[in-house]
């Protein structure tokens, strides 16, 4: 099959022809038919994330968003089949650590990180392997692209997770996303299908507009105010009650964090680069003294993808109007050099392999 494969950091892809990965008994293996292209990818490409014992390995096969058509089947697998269409979360969960049986399978003990490491190599591919399948894929309903599902990808199910379970977003709520990329620009029109009002920042007119046009309250471009934290406050009469950093730059997530009103929640989303190298200092005495809430939050749990695709079947997500560009797999390290100088907007999806 072909394959995107990472030799050397910063440097393009080798479009190779390699081996399928081998199936395993409670895996499926998958014919992409669409995957998306991540900052996270990027992140990886880049050679980030040793200071966090996170490096990908050269050698890797990228790629963590695919979406498509289930042609094997291991022997333990009862409840999938050859032509199922389905979606991959990115992290996989084995299914019956403690985390996994308690429903947060994104955090699993034992878990795996598709397109990140060796043992689960990546869906800039033909092909891409799923373990423990009948716990991780979840199938498509009738009417669902690969391509809206890769759009779906890291990005939705991460902001649905960080907005809907860590922060627990409620009707009414004003919802802050500094960094509008394809991440922040799905954190937009989830909070909104959540009920909340939502300020968007960026440093660029394209995204801005973009939100916008998903409906966003209110814009604000980072490159033309002298505080942005001041500048939320007075759109949303005392600050946010939550706010999301999608980009994980020191700037954002502070601002994220100054823009609080009292008692609110600023959910962390965003990846640091080697400027931060996983380090951002916070104003801890603010924080204890308003009571303020700090989370984390990486991907959704398998078990609960049927609640997004709830929302997709209902008509309140439309991932598809974020994506900008349909690529072939050997565009895909022109796109990641592109994210380099944040010249993507939306959602790029490989469409072609």
């Amino acid at each position: 099959m072909r394959a995107a494969v990472l030799e050397a950091y910063g440097e393009p892809l080798s479009i190779e022809t390699v081996d399928p990965p081998p199936l395993e008994p409670h895996g499926v293996a998958v014919d992409v038919e669409a995957c998306g292209i991540c900052r996270s990818d990027w992140h990886a490409w880049q050679g980030h994330g040793e200071w966090a014992d996170d490096r990908v390995p050269l050698g890797q096969i990228l790629g963590h968003e695919p979406a498509g058509r289930i042609v094997e089947v291991g022997d333990r697998v009862e409840t999938l089949a050859v032509g199922d269409r389905v979606v991959i979360p990115f992290n996989l969960g084995e299914g019956s650590c403690y985390q996994c049986r308690n429903g947060h399978g994104n955090v699993c003990e034992d878990g795996y990180a598709l397109g990140f490491e060796p043992t689960v190599p990546g869906a800039f591919a033909e092909r891409v392997h799923v373990p423990h399948a009948e716990f991780n894929v979840t199938a498509l309903p009738e009417g669902v692209s690969a391509t809206e599902a890769a759009a779906l990808g890291c990005r939705y199910v991460t902001a649905y997770h960080a907005l809907a379970h860590r922060a627990d977003v409620g009707g009414g709520d004003w919802v802050a996303v500094h960094g509008c990329g394809g991440l922040g620009l799905a954190a937009v029109q989830l909070a909104i299908a959540l009920g909340a009002r939502v300020v968007a920042v960026d440093v660029r007119e394209e995204p801005l507009s973009m939100a916008t046009d998903l409906g966003a309250d209110a814009t604000i471009d980072a490159s033309d105010t002298a505080s942005v934290p001041d500048e939320i406050e007075a759109v949303t009469d005392r600050g946010a009650h939550v706010s999301v950093d999608a980009l994980g730059r020191a700037e954002t997530c502070r601002n994220s964090l100054d823009c609080l009103r009292v008692r609110g929640t600023h959910v962390q989303i965003g990846l640091t680069t080697d400027a931060e190298r996983g380090e951002v200092a916070l104003p801890i005495d603010e924080l204890t003294r308003w009571d303020v809430t700090v989370v984390g939050s990486r991907g959704m749990p398998p078990s609960r993808y049927d609640e997004l695709l709830r929302l997709l079947e209902a008509g309140r997500l439309e991932p598809e109007r974020l994506v900008t560009r349909r690529v072939a797999l050997d565009d895909v390290s022109d796109r990641l050099a592109a994210m380099t100088e944040y010249g993507t907007s939306g959602i790029e999806v490989v469409t072609e392999f």
